[in-house]
């Protein structure tokens, strides 16, 4: 009685014997693990695979039905054939699954990265769209070379004039005076 007691506390209490037990331990980055996914469901989704998977299903259920040698491992409603493309479709699906999950974010990533892209080069635009007007208003009042050498000729042709008139004024007055002086 006591035994059994005794056993009754180890099952009630966690760990126990197994506690001390080591399990190893497999280090799968998600990183890798969703590149096997990727490669799982490449090599999965070609024709070579169908083709592949065709040959062996005919294989196996030639092998089976016509025994050669005696050799009739599964017979008629080939369980064991159903139990690989069991197995093999129950691992297939999610690893596919995964594989286009990780797709859908590299494809949201590059979405993202278009419209920051996007957004900058049209704020780009935007800036060199206004630069370029507001140079094209300036340039509407620059002077060009034509207009100043029209308004250099003018003010030069004016200064001359002006000079001429002056240097008549003086000519007349110097004259006027020599009169007076010779006068008087």
């Amino acid at each position: 009685m006591a035994e059994r007691q005794q056993s009754s506390d180890r099952l009630s209490t966690p760990g126990g014997r197994w506690q001390n037990v080591k399990l190893p331990r497999v280090t799968l980055t998600s990183d890798s693990f969703g590149q096997l996914a990727e490669w799982v469901a490449r090599v999965m989704g070609t024709a070579k695979f169908l083709l592949y998977m065709t040959v062996f299903v005919i294989v196996w259920i030639t092998l089976n039905v016509v025994g050669l040698y005696g050799a009739r491992w599964d017979p008629y409603p080939f369980i064991l054939l159903n139990l690989a493309f069991s197995t093999q479709a129950s691992y297939a699906a999610p690893l596919i699954l995964l594989a286009q999950n990780r797709q859908d974010a590299r494809d949201r990533m590059t979405l993202d990265e278009d419209r920051r892209v996007a957004f900058q080069s049209r704020a780009d635009m935007e800036f060199l769209a206004r630069e370029i007007a507001s140079l094209r208003m300036n340039v509407g009042e620059l002077a060009t070379r034509d207009y100043i050498r029209a308004t250099v000729r003018n003010e030069l042709k004016d200064l001359l004039a002006e000079l001429a008139r002056l240097d008549a004024a003086e000519h007349e007055q110097s004259g006027h005076d020599a009169r007076t002086i010779a006068e008087g």
